[in-house]
C-alpha cells in the first residue's frame, strides 16, 4: 500500500475521466474519414463524435507531467513541423532530483535510528546513569544516585570543588525524600511536618575526603538516615568513582527540626516520627565523629579575617535561609592563600549555629595551627574557623584538615598517596 502510494506520487495515473478522453480521441472518426492513433482502425462516427474530438482537442491530456499531442491522420503533417522543444526520452521522464531527495531523507533517517539503537559508550565509566534520578538499593532503606562531574564543577587544580562535592550530597538527599514520596513543601519536608510548620535544619556535619574526582568522572553517592536522640535525624552517605570503585568521600550529619515561623527548633512529633521512621537504617555512622570541642574564636585569637560577606538572592533556598553548602566557601574565604596552593582539603567538621538571612553581613575568621612554611610543605595541617556576623553572633564553627596536594598521578590513582 505504502509502495503504491510512493509510485503515484512521482508517476501520476490518469483519472477515468482522462482515460475515457483518451479512448474517444483514438477511437473517433470525422465524417466518413477513420482516425487511426496508434494503427488502431476505428469505426465511422457521427457528426456529435466529430465535435467531441474537436473538444478533446483543446484539452491536451498530460501523462507522467507532459503533455502529450493526439491528432488525426489528417493532421498527421503538423507533428513533422519544428517543435521550440525537442521531444527526448529525458524531458518525458519525471523530475528524478525530487525523488532522489525522498530516497536521501529516508536513508538518513534510517541511519539515525540505526545509531540510536545500536550506540555503544567509548568509555567503560559512560555506562553509569548520570543524568537519572536515581534508584533504592539495599531492599529500599539506602538511596543512590550518579553525577558527572561537568567543567564547570572544577576549579584551579583541574578537580571538583568541595563545594561541588556537597552539592551532590544535598541533591541525593532531597531526592531520596521526593522518590519517596514523602516530600511535601519546603526543602525535604514530609506532610505531617508541612502541617506543623517544620523544616530539616542540618546541626552538625562530619566529612573526610579522600579524594577529589575531575571533569568527566562518574561518581555514585549513595545515601541513607539513622535515628539521631529523640528528635534528630543522622543521614550518611558515601561517595565511590564508579569506573575505578574508589571511595571519594564519606560523610556523615545529623539534622533537627525547626519551626519555620518561630525560627526555633522543635522536637519531633510522633506523627513525623512515623512517616521517616521505616527508613532508618541501624547502623553506626560511616565516618567517626570528630569529638573535640570546637574553639571560639575572636578578633584577636584569629590570625586571617575576611569581613563583609553578604549573601546574594541565589544563595538562598526554598526556606529562605542560606544554603549549608555557601556556608562552606565562606568560611574557606579566610583561609590564607598560602594553604591553598600547597594543600588541599582532606576533611572538615562543622557546627551550625544559627541561620543567615539575606540581608545579614558576616566575618570569617582562621587560626591556623601550623604555619604553611617552606620548611613544612610536605605536612599535613589544621585550621579553625568562625563565621559570624558583624555584631558578633556565631553562624558556624568548623575545623578543617588539610593535606599537600598529591602530584597528577597521585591524583589518579598510579601511586601511593600521602597520609591525612
Amino acid at each position: 500500500m505504502v509502495a503504491s502510494i510512493a509510485t503515484s506520487a512521482f508517476f501520476p495515473v490518469p483519472s477515468s475521466s482522462s482515460a475515457a478522453s483518451l479512448k474517444n480521441s483514438k477511437t473517433t472518426g470525422e465524417g466518413s474519414e477513420s482516425l487511426n492513433v496508434r494503427r488502431i482502425a476505428a469505426k465511422p462516427a457521427s457528426s456529435s463524435s466529430a465535435m467531441q474530438v474537436k473538444a478533446n482537442a483543446q484539452a491536451v491530456p498530460k501523462i507522467n507531467g507532459s503533455k502529450v499531442c493526439l491528432k488525426p491522420e489528417t493532421l498527421k503533417h503538423d507533428e513533422d513541423a519544428p517543435s521550440s522543444v525537442p521531444r527526448t526520452f529525458y524531458n518525458q521522464l519525471p523530475d528524478w532530483s525530487v525523488l532522489l531527495a525522498a530516497i536521501t531523507t529516508i536513508f538518513l533517517a534510517a541511519e539515525k535510528q540505526w545509531t540510536l539503537i545500536d550506540w555503544k559508550p567509548r568509555r567503560p565509566d559512560m555506562l553509569a546513569d548520570a543524568f537519572g534520578l536515581g534508584k533504592f538499593v539495599q531492599d529500599g532503606l539506602a538511596f543512590r544516585q550518579n553525577f558527572s562531574i561537568r567543567s564547570y564543577e572544577i576549579g584551579a587544580d583541574r578537580t571538583a570543588s568541595i563545594e561541588t562535592l556537597m552539592n551532590h550530597l544535598q541533591e541525593t538527599a532531597l531526592n531520596h525524600v521526593r522518590i519517596a514520596g514523602l516530600m511535601d513543601d519546603g526543602f525535604g519536608s514530609t506532610p505531617e511536618m508541612t502541617k506543623r510548620n517544620l523544616i530539616w535544619v542540618v546541626a552538625k556535619m562530619h566529612v573526610f575526603v579522600e579524594k577529589y574526582p575531575s571533569w568527566g568522572d562518574v561518581v555514585q553517592v549513595d545515601t541513607w538516615v539513622s535515628p539521631s536522640g529523640k528528635n534528630g535525624m543522622r543521614r550518611d552517605w558515601h561517595v565511590i568513582d564508579c569506573q575505578t570503585g574508589e571511595s571519594i568521600v564519606k560523610a556523615t550529619s545529623v539534622f533537627v527540626l525547626m519551626n519555620k515561623n518561630t525560627r526555633k527548633l522543635a522536637k519531633m512529633p510522633d506523627e513525623v516520627r512515623s512517616e521517616i521512621g521505616p527508613y532508618f537504617i541501624e547502623r553506626t555512622a560511616v565516618v567517626d565523629e570528630d569529638s573535640r570541642k570546637l574553639p571560639k574564636l575572636d578578633h584577636n585569637t584569629a590570625q586571617h579575617v575576611r569581613k563583609s560577606l553578604t549573601p546574594r538572592w541565589g544563595d538562598l533556598d526554598v526556606n529562605q535561609h542560606v544554603n549549608n553548602v555557601k556556608y562552606i566557601g565562606w568560611i574557606l574565604e579566610s583561609a590564607p592563600t598560602s594553604i591553598l596552593e600547597s594543600h588541599e582539603l582532606a576533611g572538615m567538621t562543622l557546627e551550625y549555629r544559627r541561620e543567615c538571612g539575606r540581608d545579614s553581613v558576616l566575618q570569617s575568621l582562621t587560626s591556623v595551627s601550623t604555619e604553611c612554611s617552606d620548611g613544612l610543605q610536605g605536612s599535613t595541617m589544621e585550621c579553625v574557623h568562625l563565621l559570624q556576623l558583624e555584631n558578633g553572633d556565631e553562624i558556624i564553627r568548623g575545623r578543617t584538615k588539610w593535606r599537600p596536594k598529591r602530584t597528577g598521578l597521585q591524583q589518579h590513582g598510579g601511586l601511593a598517596t600521602a597520609s591525612t
